[in-house]
């Protein structure tokens, strides 16, 4: 009988959380040093991304779908760019879309910062998404070499220094 309680409360427990979304999105950068470049990959869900693009647009977006356009590549490029950015060693350095992929209901896009090399510090700027979902969070993980780092950027804290 206290098993049956207990199972009874966990499983309420449990379904609690199902009831509120967790606002996430992982970022892997990566210095290639023979390649003098850092290499970043970001996940994000789809729908909190094409949520944001429609109301900064008002317009509907499709990205990640048979039904996207060249031009909400575009306008998704534009907008990594004002909304993402790192600084090599103090210096602003232009992160360059590369490529995207659909992952269940994740989007998987890929940039490249080229002509780097040697890394000192990363400060990473990340305000995705804050436009619309101010409870966004993003996880940044880094590589420098062997040196690994992580950092939390939220609204209120959208950018890290990182020194390796």
């Amino acid at each position: 009988m206290k098993n049956n309680i207990f199972l009874g409360f966990f499983f309420l427990f449990l379904s609690s959380f199902s009831f509120h979304k967790f606002y996430v999105s992982v970022t892997q950068i990566n210095f290639a040093q023979e390649k003098k470049t850092i290499q970043i990959t970001s996940r994000i869900f789809i729908d909190d991304l094409n949520n944001t693009l429609e109301k900064k647009h008002k317009k509907k977006f499709y990205i990640g779908s048979t039904k996207e356009t060249e031009e909400e590549i575009q306008l998704l490029k534009n907008y990594l760019n004002e909304n993402f950015s790192i600084k090599v060693n103090s210096k602003l350095k232009p992160a360059v879309y590369l490529d995207k992929e659909v992952e269940d209901d994740v989007i998987i896009i890929y940039q490249v910062i080229r002509d780097v090399p040697k890394v000192n510090a990363l400060e990473i700027k990340n305000t995705l998404l804050f436009d619309f979902l101010p409870e966004q969070q993003h996880i940044i993980h880094t590589q420098v070499l062997t040196k690994k780092q992580s950092a939390l950027l939220t609204f209120d804290n959208p950018a890290e220094l990182l020194k390796y």
